[in-house]
């Protein structure tokens, strides 16, 4: 018992000490605490600090991630598991509860605050980008589902991970995963794919990209207002702002969203019961990003503080939960190559979409590389690619996209992997 308090105190403190080396340390900073709590999880669960299952409890638990107590106490009894297996099973069991609150209650943390008001009447002109990028996405997703589905492991959830991790990031990543029950070792591979790749995309949006894209696209010629782009770039800056989270005074703010958030898991519960059980954590988490959304249109909710920090901490408690329960051995194996495959076309196959679609609709090439940006890496990382381009006025384009996306992401994913399915 005492290990598994140890354990729970540990996926909740350990993210505040990533916080605060982000804080302290630029270079952590600009890895990212979400990608640091990926990193520590891996090396947590991969090095044998967690106990190892008897071979036989192995092969009886089949690919379930924990062991019902009733069956798990009868095999016990008849002999079949040894006692050594208790502890790992009490620690999956832990793990398996996070993994299935967490998300529900980090979404309408992260929705309460989006004003989709403000963001939509400030660049009406993005929508055309985003519709254009959600085109090459789904292009890109369906022709890899077809390509490598055969040889994928839960290949129709993993299509609909990937609409959701370039729509929104992690957040929409991690919902997804958790509305359609994608194993932990799929989840963990196909983000681990995805950063790997990803970091390769970035470094060429930031870099080559401009200058490649002026070839075939038109150069950006709309001037916005600056003070609108630096008061935007402010808000998006915050997100990443975890100072006051962790303050007394925030306390009585946490309170509210965290009742808030409470009542919609409740309700998104409540509802998942109306359905059949194969549907039923898909219908939860659709019915609590609806309510998340429909909440974060009241202003007196939607002006509670640090709701967003909040809920961005208990993605990175998810990060690092996840990744703990992950085989790192299982990354390298000639068996994930159409996994890695799969996504390597998605990312760079509907960025080639993309400009192929922003020529013919001679959409400029900042708000081409902006849009793919938002999309793919999510807001925060919009102000600093704007500033590699050095167009500051593509932010609220940006910003649009990215939160448009991030809002709306989770239907799309849910929907597209149904589809395939």
């Amino acid at each position: 018992m005492l290990v598994v308090l140890f354990l729970i105190l540990f996926y909740f403190t350990a993210p505040v000490l990533l916080i605060y080396l982000c804080k302290v340390s630029n270079t952590l900073n600009r890895i990212g605490s979400v990608v640091l709590a990926y990193a520590l999880g891996l090396l947590i669960g991969n090095i044998g600090i967690f106990p190892s299952a008897s071979s036989n409890f192995h092969q009886l638990l089949g690919t379930r991630t924990v062991m019902p107590k009733e069956e798990f106490t009868n095999l016990l009894n008849s002999g079949k598991i040894v006692e050594s297996d208790i502890l790992v099973n009490q620690i999956a069991n832990v793990q398996d509860i996070l993994m299935t609150i967490i998300i529900p209650l980090a979404i309408p943390l992260l929705l309460f605050s989006l004003d989709l008001r403000k963001w939509i009447k400030l660049a009406k002109g993005a929508v055309l980008s985003l519709i254009l990028a959600m085109v090459s996405l789904i292009v890109s997703v369906f022709s890899g589902y077809y390509l490598f589905a055969e040889n994928i492991d839960e290949s129709w959830k993993v299509a609909g991970m990937l609409i959701g991790v370039y729509t929104g990031g992690t957040p929409n990543l991690a919902a997804i995963g958790t509305a359609l029950d994608v194993s932990p070792n799929t989840f963990i591979l196909t983000h681990t794919y995805d950063l790997i790749i990803g970091s390769v995309a970035l470094l060429f949006l930031m870099t080559m990209a401009q200058q490649l894209f002026h070839t075939f696209l038109p150069r950006f010629g709309l001037v916005k207002k600056g003070e609108n782009v630096f008061h935007l770039a402010d808000e998006t800056n915050d997100m990443d702002n975890f100072d006051n989270l962790f303050k007394k005074k925030s306390v009585p703010d946490l309170l509210k969203s965290l009742g808030l958030t409470i009542l919609i898991f409740a309700v998104g519960g409540g509802l998942s019961l109306l359905v059949p059980k194969s549907s039923s954590t898909m219908v939860a988490i659709l019915a609590i990003t609806t309510l998340g959304l429909g909440a974060s249109l009241i202003k007196r909710i939607n002006r509670i503080s640090n709701s967003f920090q909040f809920g961005m901490y208990l993605i990175i408690v998810f990060s690092l939960v996840v990744s703990s329960m992950a085989n790192l051995s299982n990354m390298f194996q000639i068996e994930f190559l159409q996994l890695f495959l799969f996504v390597l076309l998605v990312v760079f196959g509907s960025m080639a979409i993309h400009v192929v679609l922003s020529r013919i609709f001679k959409v400029d090439a900042d708000t081409t590389i902006i849009a793919i940006t938002a999309l793919t890496y999510s807001p925060p990382f919009v102000p600093a690619v704007a500033g590699a381009l050095k167009n500051k006025n593509v932010i609220i384009s940006g910003l649009t996209i990215g939160i448009l996306g991030y809002a709306f992401g989770n239907y799309l994913g849910i929907f597209i992997a149904t589809i395939l399915h």
